[in-house]
């Protein structure tokens, strides 16, 4: 099951009602060092050093713990109980340049500005930039509001305790937090609080997609129709078939503006592609419709436009809109005859707001409710790091799989495509959150199995990653 976004004063009431049942504090924080010591040999190699920072609570304890399991790693370990007379000895041990320094100094209780002291300390760690995994949170964040207390680690990864906090998930957090992750089995009592926002986790997708039937046909798997590609823009049209393909639905109906058919039809073969007129009649059979990839141009006709919204309101079956076609959907309540899905980076949707991509970025929640609402009760998958998954009402689903190299032109491409390549299929269309949660899923942790097989991965690779078995590995992320 997914993991609340929870609050500080419901971790607090949970870690008091873990108490309660008996658990003690000394066998969670063994637990949480095991925990850490996994990730830690996970971020490096045998005999690389490895730096712990413990300060004095129990999140210093937590750090303290972890050092035993750390096996054939060099560790040092700096206790700090005074930052200004410790400055100089953490200089030196920094000098030494370890493979990883782990953070323990601070726990998710700081509320109060930093003293200067701790402010040079925490900038000297940052300054010497270093690999960091921070123990529940980068010390010096604030986790109810995501703002440095006058200063943060930045840490490449965040290995926080139960479940997110809110604040961790605020835009102005995500330079300190880096890669969030969560300890989810160290041993506190059930969960007990419901949340709005939820924490996708690999096993949410156990059993998912089912198993095919082993006397399925093309027509049991859908037609997928796409209206993609425009002049200066094929290779849009040629990524989403691609990533479409990938989740492997019948058949697959590519429509293109006629100046680019050719390059388009000469780089696919099973995909059936055909030039876009006026007169064009779409397939019967169609069952999902994907537009907007790579129809930029400025010589788009108005007629697709028109399609769009056309669409938007009479087509029975899923619709998922990308890209430029965003700009084509009717911002009105329509009595829509079946499922609707758009796929916004922040700037389309801050277009599509009439505001900021700043403003989008700041409460991200709210903006995909508000487009939700605006564009009737649709479903949205607001990307970018944490993509968000949800509608106007229900819980929205925060994804943690992917890393900063999916920011690559075609990206977005593939994903839509994908995921309209899923919604095709008709028994993938009776759950559409769990299938646009699995597809956004995928999309990441194909981008993390690329990194760790390669620093220059480009997009085409990506394509011939997404779905595929064994990419589930998302919680060691490059």
């Amino acid at each position: 099951m997914p993991l609340p976004v929870i609050s500080l004063e419901q971790m607090r009431e949970w870690e008091n009602t873990t108490w309660a049942t008996g658990q003690t504090e000394a066998e969670v924080i063994r637990r949480v060092g095991l925990a850490a010591a996994r990730r830690a040999l996970e971020l490096t190699r045998p005999s690389d050093l490895i730096l712990i920072l413990a300060g004095k609570g129990h999140n210093g304890d937590d750090a303290r713990s972890v050092r035993e399991h750390l096996g054939d790693r060099r560790v040092d370990m700096l206790d700090v109980t005074d930052p200004e007379n410790d400055l100089m000895r953490l200089s030196a041990l920094l000098s030494l340049r370890p493979a990883l320094v782990i953070d323990g100094l601070f726990g998710i209780g700081i509320n109060r500005p930093l003293s200067p002291a701790w402010i040079r300390f925490i900038t000297r760690i940052n300054e010497a930039c270093l690999k960091v995994l921070a123990m529940d949170v980068p010390s010096g964040l604030d986790v109810a509001t995501g703002e440095p207390h006058g200063a943060a680690i930045q840490a490449f990864v965040t290995l926080t305790v139960g479940a997110p906090k809110t604040g961790m998930l605020a835009s102005s957090a995500w330079n300190f937090v880096g890669r969030l992750e969560v300890a989810d089995d160290v041993g506190l009592a059930a969960q007990p609080f419901p949340s709005e926002l939820q924490w996708t986790v690999s096993q949410d997708f156990a059993g998912f997609p089912p198993a095919r039937s082993v006397a399925g046909h093309k027509g049991t798997f859908g037609h997928l129709t796409i209206f993609s590609g425009s002049l200066g823009y094929h290779g849009a049209a040629v990524l989403a078939a691609r990533g479409a393909q990938r989740a492997q639905p019948g058949l697959i109906t590519l429509f293109t503006l006629e100046p680019v058919y050719h390059v388009i039809a000469s780089q696919l073969q099973a995909v059936m592609v055909s030039p876009w007129r006026a007169d064009t009649r779409l397939p019967e059979s169609r069952t999902a419709i994907l537009i907007g990839p790579g129809l930029a141009a400025a010589d788009v006709p108005d007629q697709i436009k028109f399609l769009v919204a056309d669409l938007w309101r009479n087509f029975p079956g899923p619709m998922i809109v990308d890209a430029s076609a965003l700009a084509w959907v009717p911002p009105e309540k329509v009595a829509q005859p079946g499922l609707r899905v758009i796929t916004p980076h922040p700037g389309e949707a801050a277009r599509m707001l009439s505001c900021t991509a700043k403003d989008v970025q700041n409460n991200r929640l709210q903006a995909l409710r508000e487009l939700s609402q605006r564009f009737s009760e649709t479903w949205v998958v607001l990307k970018g790091h944490q993509t968000l998954v949800g509608r106007i009402d229900g819980e929205v689903y925060v994804n943690p799989s992917g890393n900063p190299h999916l920011a690559q032109g075609g990206s977005g491409d593939v994903l839509a495509g994908f995921l309209a390549g899923l919604l095709a299929q008709p028994a993938l269309q009776l759950d559409p959150s769990l299938t646009l949660r699995f597809g956004v899923w995928q999309h990441g942790v194909a981008a993390e199995a690329l990194q760790r097989a390669r620093a220059n991965w480009i997009v085409e690779d990506l394509v011939t990653h997404i779905g595929q078995p064994g990419a589930e590995r998302s919680s060691q992320g490059a």
